[in-house]
């Protein structure tokens, strides 16, 4: 008998883009603050979690890669 681990997306790159200053900004570590340039977007969290802030959602495109993985429990 198998058995099935359902999938989980994780991240592997945690990075955006501002539409208005075009900085491309990473977070790579937790806790790894970031802001662009021009004060409209940030990006949070490293490869633990994915917190942006902005004023708009046009204000940014996502750059960031997942992959998928095999959750085991």
């Amino acid at each position: 008998m198998s058995v099935i681990f359902p999938k989980t997306p994780k991240l592997k790159r945690n990075r955006i883009k501002c539409n208005r200053c075009q900085d491309i900004i990473e977070s790579k570590f937790r806790n790894d603050f970031r802001m662009c340039t021009c004060g409209s977007v940030f990006v949070d969290g490293g490869l633990e979690y994915q917190r942006l802030g902005f004023y708009k959602k046009d204000d940014f495109t996502d750059l960031s890669e997942w992959e998928t993985v095999d959750e085991e429990q």
